[in-house]
């Protein structure tokens, strides 16, 4: 059996350095791509190993199967879609979908049970999330210029999930997942260290949730794909109703800012070396990302 694939040739996305002489690689530039390190190697420093299978030029990663295949039509108005819409119709299609079952099997008895029975937690976690992303964004919306613009709900290509929002500011995109936790404390957690790799972790309450940094990442690196190295993107993970200190309380996760709506809101504010136009940016990202 051939050893699983480890480097693969191919045209980099973004600019980078060679790991081995440290020259300077433009995006576009052909180079290897080592997936243990994830470093790049400039082809004069490749040296291919006759075991190692081929891996096609053409086969495209998952980051690239969920960019748009052509062009988006920056020409026509941006639609910035509706805060917590997609999760909405979901917790309003389960609520549905559970009445009408317990009104078929309990024909006489049916409204009954549903008054003396609440949903089950699967479904008033879609209520809560909606809640969550409506009131961010209407939070978001008061704040909307002419150097602030926003889409809300936005669909990631070729999957069922979605972005909660994306503010468009002169210092970069800021790429938000809305998060409500009643009463519990985010924290970041860190292990390893001097003997061990570091790692940093979320939890929520007593439980890890990591999973939703890995999720902002991916995002970031979606919307990185489709604006290219010239615009900044970064991802926020913004908790609502939790139980944050009265002092400090935000921090970082993996290049991940945890934070509340009214730090937040001061990050649409900051300056940066942000050239494009904003609403050419915001144009295209609506073009490339429709609502969910």
């Amino acid at each position: 059996m051939p050893d699983e694939v480890t480097e693969k040739r191919m045209r980099l996305r973004y600019a980078g350095t060679c790991r081995v002489c440290g020259t300077v690689l433009e995006a576009r530039t052909d180079a290897v791509y080592e997936r243990v390190t994830k470093t790049v190697r400039c082809l004069s420093c490749d040296t291919p190993t006759m075991d190692r299978p081929a891996e096609s030029d053409s086969e495209p990663s998952d980051l690239e199967k969920r960019l748009p295949t052509t062009a988006p039509d920056t020409k026509a108005a941006p639609v910035p879609g509706t805060a917590g819409a997609s999760a909405r119709r979901e917790f309003e299609r389960r609520q549905a979908r559970r009445e009408q079952r317990i009104r078929t099997k309990h024909p006489r008895l049916g409204g009954l049970i549903l008054a003396l029975s609440d949903d089950p937690q699967s479904t008033t976690a879609w209520n809560s999330g909606a809640l969550g992303e409506e009131r961010l964004g209407q939070g978001l919306d008061a704040r909307a210029s002419d150097t602030i613009r926003l889409l809300h709900d936005r669909r990631i290509p070729g999957t069922r999930a979605n972005i909660d929002h994306l503010a468009v500011t002169p210092s970069g995109v800021l790429v938000i997942d809305a998060k409500r936790y009643v009463s519990k404390r985010p924290a970041l957690v860190v292990e390893g260290g001097l003997l061990r790799p570091r790692v940093e972790k979320l939890t929520v309450g007593s439980r890890d949730q990591t999973k939703l940094v890995d999720g902002v990442i991916r995002q970031v690196e979606l919307v990185s794909g489709i604006l290219g190295d010239a615009t900044p993107a970064r991802g926020y993970l913004c908790f609502l109703d939790a139980d944050w200190p009265l002092i400090g309380g935000t921090f970082t996760v993996r290049g991940v800012d945890v934070l509340w709506p009214k730090k937040l809101y001061a990050q649409l504010a900051a300056e940066g070396p942000f050239s494009a136009t904003v609403a050419e940016t915001h144009a295209l990202l609506a073009a490339a990302l429709p609502p969910a």
